[in-house]
């Protein structure tokens, strides 16, 4: 077998390890069996470009950090005067003040909607998304500014896993693995109520509008929102899709009147 299959399975491997993933789960997930697994972990079996996809979505990695033994990447998350040093693998840096709006916005998106049947992981990534380009598109600030890359599924903030584990860690959110009509859903329900003393109302209102017009969508319904906007587009798979793609947004994506040079 290649090299590429020994490494895709290494890091299979590394993957479940880290994120305490069984076999038995992941195979039921790929709708294989766990021997397949094992297989495919000693490099000893290809894998499909649909199971590719779904190895990709299931962990939060990019396409090319999957299967390219030269791609890596790697979150950082650290304090406002700390300087990330310079690395030969992709590091994303994550300010103390924009990780601290994360974990609140995303609790405020819980209070509000996380109990909804439909509000799994993916529905969370696409909401995140809109909050961040069209507060960006219709102010040119960031909100949040999380780093979204683009795989088959839409749109995926970097920085989710990294921030969840830690708020698990300090009791702010569980993860309760569910099913949403058959299929397998990652739930998360907060434990506190958000602070909203670093969310201006500007913000609010905005974040309220993203929750209002997509929240009552299921997975695979977001996802196709997605892949129509122009953000998802332009960008290739598995790379960063850059903010300023917003202003070329076509209706009925775009949130800006751009008739007001302030877009108010």
């Amino acid at each position: 077998m290649s090299n590429v299959n020994k490494f895709i399975g290494q890091k299979l491997n590394q993957l479940r390890a880290s994120r305490d993933v069984s076999q038995q789960k992941l195979a039921d997930y790929l709708g294989i069996s766990r021997p397949t697994i094992t297989q495919i972990e000693k490099g000893e079996r290809y894998l499909t470009p649909e199971e590719i996809l779904k190895l990709s979505e299931f962990f939060n990695v990019s396409l090319s950090e999957l299967i390219n033994p030269k791609s890596k990447s790697e979150v950082i998350l650290h304090n406002e005067d700390s300087t990330p040093k310079a690395e030969e693998s992709l590091r994303i840096s994550v300010p103390q003040k924009n990780l601290k709006k994360f974990k609140e916005v995303l609790l405020y998106i819980l209070n509000k909607v996380g109990a909804k049947p439909n509000i799994g992981e993916t529905v969370l990534y696409k909401l995140l998304f809109y909050i961040d380009f069209d507060y960006y598109e219709r102010y040119e600030e960031q909100l949040i500014g999380a780093t979204y890359i683009k795989n088959h599924f839409g749109p995926t903030p970097k920085e989710f896993v990294k921030i969840v584990e830690k708020m698990e860690k300090d009791e702010e959110l569980i993860r309760v693995k569910d099913k949403y009509f058959s299929h397998p859903q990652t739930k998360y329900l907060p434990l506190r109520e958000p602070d909203l003393s670093i969310v201006t109302g500007r913000e609010i209102e905005l974040i309220d509008e993203v929750i209002n017009k997509l929240s009552d969508m299921n997975a695979a319904q977001i996802s196709e929102y997605s892949h129509n906007d122009v953000p998802w587009l332009t960008t290739d798979e598995g790379k960063i899709i850059p903010y300023e793609s917003v202003f070329y947004r076509t209706p009925p994506y775009s949130v800006r009147n751009y008739s007001n040079p302030d877009g108010e």
